[in-house]
This record gives C-alpha cells, structure tokens and sequence, in this order.
C-alpha cells in the first residue's frame, strides 16, 4: 500500500520514458505544472484539441514534448459515479425542471482540475416515473454534464435507506449491526435490502456503459456502489476503474459481522485502484481481504490469482482559494464585525457538525460543562457556538440524539448562565457560505470531537480562515484529518471528557507564539494538498496502475484451449501424461462463507467427477499417465490404487508401475540426518500457531497454517524461518520451499523436474509402457514455484540431442526382487523416445498466473472439464 513502490517498465525508449511509478507520477506532475505555467502567461492553449505545447510554453516543458505526444489526449473524459449527482431538481412541469448546482467538496474538487472532462452520472434524488419527465431531465442535466439514474421509490427505500444507511454506513463507522426487534425477521430484511443494493448498482453500472467510451475513466465513489466495480468489469474488463471510499473502512473483525461481507469485498477488489482518505482505512480493507477471502496482501494492495487490485492513501482537501476570496468579499467582511461586536470580550469557540451519532456533539457539550466546572472565572469569557445542521429527522435514533443535545444545551445554560449571556449558542439549522467563513475568521477555538469520521473538512475550512487571528484547532484522534494536521492541532479522545476539558483550557490559554507555530503548520498543509491536487493524484495513480496491469497481463500465459489441446492429442501416436494431483484434480472443499473445511481439506480426494475420465485415459495402450504430487505413497494408492497408471511420490522420490509395485528412485547419497531437528521446530510452531499442522514425509516435512489467522501464520513463518536457516539446516543440504501459507523442507535438488528423468527412465526401461516415439505430452499441475521446472523440463527447443549418454544409472529394486536398474551401457534413455514438436508440448498451470506454463486453467473444475472432453475424443476416436 505504500505509495514509493518502484516497478519496471520495459521500454525501448528508457531514456525518455520514466520506468517507476514514482517517476511517472513526477513526470506528469512537472507536465501539468509546466502547462499551468503556459496558460498563466496568458499564452494561447486548446485545452480540449491540442496536441502541442504553444511556442511559448516549450521552453519550460523542454524534454516532456515527445513524451506529452504519446502521453494520453489533454483532455482525458472522466466519468464521476456516486450515489446523488452535485444538482438539487425540482420539477416545474411535465416537460420543466428547475436545477441548482451544490457546491460540495467533490464537485470543487473536480471542476478545478483542467486536466480531464468530468461527467456525473447518479440518481438526482427525485422519483420520475414518466417517460416525458425522464426525457426532460436527462435533457436538463445534460447540460450540466450529469447523466440520472432514474430508481423508483421502493428501490431507493431499499438500497439507500435501508442497505446503505442503516447496514453499511453504521457498520463502517463501528457502531455495528442494527438490532431487529424481532430477530425473525433480521434475515429476510437483509436479504430484501441487499438485493435491493445489487440492483441499484447494477442500474448505475448499465447507465455507465451506455454513455463509456473508449479511454475514459471511471471513478466510483462511497459505500453506495461497492458493486459498480465488478458490474463494470463483467460488461468490459478493460474499463479503467477506481473506487473511493470517503468514510472509514472498519477492522476486519468489524467487517466480518456482515453477512454480505466477502460479495461485498470480492466486488470492490474488481477495481483497478481502490482509495482511501488514510492508511489506517486502507490497512483494514487489506486486512479484510486477508482474513475473510484467504487473499495475499501485498505492499501495493491485494493479490487474486496474479491479479493485483492497487489499495493506497488519497487524503483529500479543500479548495482554500474559495475560502480566501469569500473573506475579502464585503458582505462578508460586514458579518465578521457584526459578529465581533456581539461577541466582544468573550472567546469563541466553534463547532460544525452534523447531527449525528458519530459527530460526539453530546461528548463535546459535556467536555465544555466539565471546563466550565473547573473553571469558573470562564463563565461570562467564553462561549460555545454550535451549529448542528439537521439530517433524518424521520429516523427515531436521530430524533433522540436530537433532544439530548438539547436537554444538556438546556442545563448547562441554565447552570452557568444570565440574563444577558448564556455559555452556549446552539442551532438546529446549515448556514450559507459567506456566513459560515465570517464565522470560521471570528473563532478562537474550533472543537472536533467526532467519535469516528472519514476525514471531516471542517477542520481544513477553518485553518483556511484563521490567517488573522490563528485560531486554535481541537481535533478528535479518530477523524481522518488528525493523521494530515495532527502536528498542529491539539488531539483529543473524545470518549474521555476530562482529556476534552484539559484541551479546551490548553487552547484558551495557549501563548501566541505556540499558536502561530501550529497554526503555520496547518495552513500549510492545508494549501498544498488542495481539492484539486487530490483528484489529479487519484485520477494518474489510476492510469498508471492500469498501464502496470497491462505489464503484468502480457506476462500470463493464456488460458488453455481445449480443442487445440485434443486436437494435437488425436493426431499423436503416443502419448505422456503427467498430471499433479494436489489442487489440480482434487475435490474442492468449500462451505457457505467461503471458510473451508479444515479435516476435509487434510483428506486428499481425487474429485469424483474424474474417475470415468481417468479410467477412459488409462485404457488408451497408446497414452502413458503419470500422476505426479508431493503427498506421500499411501495417498495415492488411496485415490488412484485401481487406476493402469504410473504413481510419483513425494515430488518423485517414489514411483509406483502400472502393476503397483512401489521403488524408491532416491539418489543412493541422499542424506537425511536433518529430519529430525527440522521436525523439531515444526513441532514447536504448530503446538503454537492454532489450527496449523505439519506433515511428516519420507523425504520432506511440510508445515501448512491455511486455515490459521494469516497476518498470524505470515508472522510465525517468517519466525520459523529465521529458526531454521540458524540453527538446524545452517549446515545441512536442504531447501526451503515456500508455497501459499505453507514452508516445506526438502533434501537439496529434490523437486518435480529434477525427478521427471529418473521417473522417464523407469518408465522406458519397461518396454511394456512406451512403444515408440513420444509425440505429445502434457503436463499439467498446480505446482509450486520450486517445482515448475518440469514445465521447462520438456520443452522441444531445450531438449538435448538423442546422442546423448543415459542419464538413469541408479539401481532400484521392486519388492518382487526383479531388476531395475538401468545400466550404464544401455541405449535406451528417456531422451530417445521423445520426438517432440512444439505445437504438441502443452504445459498447463492450474489456480496460478505466475507460471512458467504455456498455458492456464482456473481451477481443478476446469480440469475437470478438460479431462472429461480429452477422455470422450479419445474413447470416440478408439471407436472409430
């Protein structure tokens, strides 16, 4: 998640061409500022045609010119997707709508960068169920750049107010799950309400695709359309797409409470970039993924199957040139006097909220009680203005928060005020721009004690207007904006008052000198992380993720075709193949949740729909099968015990003939004295890692903690790691192989291909097994990185000359007694039976997109699939 992440970028031109992220990201950065620079100079500039720098710019852009032609149009189109589109309608008549443009912190932040074409599409908060009226707002809007989503009123009832206002927006702001009263129908609620959800995203995602044209990009915002992401990608998957979550993202032990929790995450991660406004938020997303989905997170986000969904940090900001021009304007300037005169020897203090249960309204009045307690030389110095502006009235929660704010309003001014002043102002109402900047610019003392907030701006609002009085700003630890401001602020745990009443004191009192220092400090950061920047920074990290995506594409293997794959098969005279078994053809174990189950997952079992198949394959006398795994001999002879095909075990060290006799094809100097103070150690953190096990085989041992805590298993690994490599295999000639949460020691040079000649040589030594030339093999598996060299073990271009000397000269004996040894002047080798094209070498990773394999396939359901189809061709062309 860290955003310093270096990545090559292969180029021919490197020179001119910036190969990291970081670089590119600079690189575009200097682009903009130099063409800002062109168009201050008053220098003339088609923003949306031009494809050159005037004369008068080029000096200053310099070597970025050839770049910026290759660089995508000036004028990217930017789709912005939420829940409500920046306009407040109002219907005149059948054909007439009335609209008003808000001025919101988002659209501020979007109409001032001039880099892309913002265009809104969202729900414009009214029900219009006729064509006429539909036609006339969409027409209204267009030309405000907003396109509707029209929902009708049950649908809105459902996906907003019910999904999203009472499910996903308490639950990411840690207030949990609402209590039904009557729990029997808690299910079915839910069920109605989330299905409402998928329908309302799938509506916007249908709106987005009538209007996307190539090169756009789309930018998905709020808890509202966690499924936009994934309906995108389902319709066009190449679709550049982020999300933005603008509250906080909770633990994962908050988020797992959901019953929709992994569609909910699988959904987002269909997202190219997904941000948050810090890293705590993001931190708890990745955390999610990893421990509900099983998924790896990564240093720049979330890995699926080779696919990275890049997770990072965006605070966002304020547009502070609003601010500073609304201060000089004269009816502001008039209101600021007002307010001075009526506030005249008393500091002001400030708080701007919404009435909410997350704002701490309730917390901040008590805090203010408690100082005025234990101060009462304060009483008639200062006083608390408090605008709480009103939010859904209708909700009964909202109802009772509102008239206990006002019963404590009530007490406290009734205990320490007068006749002709009272220590708190509270109204229940918004206030329009220019008075909310007067009020900012007269405030001594500004009071944010929200109990959870995404970022809270009200914060950055007031630091833009204390350029003359250098206000004093208190600040919740749990707001977004303590992690962008928490130098200058005074940070508080709204939940203790005490802390509250000590930081009121501290800030009323604070020397001027301390309050210039941290006020400098604020208005700094304030004015260089504007809006604007936000927007630009998110909108270039999602165009460079993609084109680093795309890298990473054309590095998978495509996914297999099976009638390419069956084709050559039929066309071959004789036939190898080796197929792995763990997690290829294994049945998959899955329950509701996506958990897993523990025992069964440890009882290895071929999937039941390849016993016909495999039984077909093996009746072929012209197809020799050898199935191929790490598990050990007595799992094997279980699952395939009945089958006329050759068994390799432990990664090869022993193989089974078709007449299920089992050899050891073990070098003769193969030392294993290192077993037992490797068994040890895997001993000790099983006994101390819950839900982990180890296997102990013949020739490895295999410590696996899949179903233990990740970010715990992850930890405990690299611990067992370090323990190994110092003590016990220090000086031992071993390797250490890691897997998906699993570390397996193994004797050095043990892996699939190294044991692949040995297992070839047995093979053709029993003259029964192979007739002739082999013309086709395929080798498919989901096996680990250290044993992918059985991939490259058979390609045609690396295959040594016929000439070549026998490379099988161990000797090996069956339980019967007989011979199999291979003698050091035979002719026969596992070389000279291969007379393999490439167009007939098929090599095929299962459940892995980091593969040296030629080709892919998904999931052992897909192996499934194939085999089925490869063993009907094959019975149909016996037959025929």
């Amino acid at each position: 998640m860290s955003q310093n992440n270096n990545h090559d970028v292969h180029n021919d031109d490197s020179s001119q061409i910036p190969s990291t992220r970081v670089s590119r990201l600079l690189r575009e950065r200097q682009l903009r500022r130099a063409t800002i620079d062109v168009s201050d100079s008053n220098t003339v500039l088609e923003i949306p045609d031009s494809d050159d720098f005037s004369d008068a710019g080029q000096s200053s852009v310099g070597v970025l010119e050839e770049e910026r032609e290759k660089s995508p149009p000036f004028r990217q189109r930017l789709l912005v997707v939420a829940n409500r589109l920046p306009v407040s309608a109002v219907r005149k008549g059948d054909d007439s709508w009335s609209l008003e443009v808000s001025a919101g912190g988002l659209v501020s932040a979007l109409l001032g960068v001039k880099e892309f074409e913002a265009r809104w599409i969202g729900w414009a908060g009214v029900n219009v169920q006729d064509e006429v009226g539909q036609k006339a707002l969409t027409k209204a809007l267009a030309e405000k750049n907003c396109v509707p989503v029209f929902l009708d009123e049950e649908l809105v009832n459902q996906y907003y107010n019910g999904y999203c206002n009472n499910i996903l927006w308490p639950l990411f702001h840690y207030l949990g799950l609402p209590h039904e009263d009557q729990l029997a129908t808690t299910r079915s609620i839910h069920q109605i309400q989330f299905a409402a959800y998928r329908k309302a995203n799938q509506m916007f995602a249908d709106v987005v695709n009538q209007h996307y044209e190539e090169g756009d990009v789309v930018w998905c915002h709020d808890y509202h359309l966690m499924f936009v992401p994934k309906c995108l990608k389902e319709h066009n998957s190449d679709i550049k797409v982020g999300w933005f979550l603008h509250t906080p993202f909770p633990s994962s032990e908050i988020h797992r409470t959901l019953p929709s929790r992994s569609e909910l995450l699988h959904a987002v991660l269909a997202a190219d970039l997904v941000g948050f406004h810090t890293y705590d938020y993001a931190r708890h997303f990745v955390s999610a993924c990893t421990r509900i989905l099983g998924l790896e997170g990564t240093p720049d986000g979330v890995e699926d199957q080779g696919r990275v969904t890049r997770v990072a940090a965006f605070p966002v900001g304020i547009d502070s040139e609003r601010f500073f021009c609304a201060l000089q304007a004269p009816q502001v300037k008039d209101h600021i006097k007002e307010l001075e005169t009526r506030f005249a020897g008393r500091k002001v203090m400030l708080g701007v909220d919404r009435l909410d249960m997350i704002k701490g309204i309730p917390q901040k009045i008590l805090a203010f009680e408690k100082f005025l307690e234990e101060n009462p030389d304060w009483h008639d110095k200062v006083v608390l203005l408090q605008i709480a502006v009103p939010t859904r009235n209708d909700v009964p929660e909202y109802q009772k928060l509102s008239s206990q704010v006002h019963e404590i309003v009530g007490r406290i001014n009734g205990r320490f005020g007068s006749f002709t002043a009272v220590p708190i102002h509270h109204l229940d109402c918004s206030l329009e721009f220019n008075a909310l900047c007067a009020l900012y610019a007269v405030t001594d003392v500004t009071l944010i004690t929200s109990l959870r907030d995404g970022m809270n701006l009200v914060s950055y609002e007031f630091v833009a207007c204390q350029n003359s009085k250098k206000g004093v700003l208190i600040l919740s630890e749990f707001a977004g904006a303590a992690q962008s401001l928490g130098a200058g602020a005074l940070l508080v745990n709204p939940w203790n008052i005490t802390e509250v009443a000590a930081a009121i004191g501290h800030a009323l009192t604070m020397p001027a000198e301390e309050r210039e220092k941290r006020y400098r400090h604020n208005f700094e950061h304030v004015t260089t992380h504007s809006a604007q920047q936000w927007a630009e920074f998110f909108v270039s990290e999602l165009n460079d993720t993609v084109i680093e995506a795309q890298q990473r594409v054309r590095k998978v293997p495509p996914q297999l075709v099976f009638s390419d794959a069956i084709s050559a098969y039929l066309q071959s005279k004789h036939r190898l193949l080796i197929l792995g078994f763990n997690a290829a053809m294994t049945e998959p174990v899955d329950i509701p949740g996506g958990r897993g189950d523990q025992i069964k997952d440890m009882e290895l079992k071929l999937h039941p729909d390849l016993k016909a198949p495999l039984m077909l394959l093996c009746s072929d006398p012209n197809t020799t099968i050898v199935v191929l795994s790490g598990s050990d001999r007595s799992v094997l002879d279980d699952n395939f015990g009945e089958y006329n095909m050759w068994l390799a075990a432990e990664n090869g060290m022993f193989l089974r003939n078709t007449k299920g006799h089992w050899m050891s094809t073990m070098p003769e100097l193969l030392n294993m004295d290192w077993v037992d103070s490797v068994k040890h150690v895997l001993e000790y953190f099983t006994e101390r890692t819950p839900r982990s096990h180890f296997e102990l085989r013949e020739t490895s041992l295999v410590w696996n903690y899949k179903y233990s805590d990740a970010e715990f298993g992850r930890l405990q690994a690299r611990d067992m790691l370090q323990h190994l490599w110092t003590g016990p295999i220090s000086n031992a000639a071993v390797d250490v192989v890691q897997g998906s949460r699993t570390v397996e020691v193994r004797a050095i040079g043990v892996s699939k291909g190294a044991a692949i000649d040995r297992i070839l040589g047995e093979i053709v030594h029993n003259k029964k097994a192979i007739c002739g030339p082999i013309d086709y093999v395929l080798c498919l598996g989901h096996f680990m990185g250290k044993d992918e060299d059985i991939y490259t073990f058979f390609e045609p271009e690396l295959l040594p000359r016929p000439t070549c000397a026998p490379r099988t000269s161990e000797k090996h004996t069956f339980p019967d007694g007989r011979s199999s040894s291979s003698s050091e002047n035979s002719t026969i080798n596992s070389w000279n039976v291969l007379d393999l094209k490439m167009e007939n070498y098929f090599s095929c990773a299962v459940g892995r997109t980091c593969t040296s394999a030629r080709y892919l396939l998904s999931s052992s359901d897909k192996v499934v699939n194939f085999l089925k189809e490869l063993a009907a061709e094959s019975f149909s062309h016996l037959s025929y």
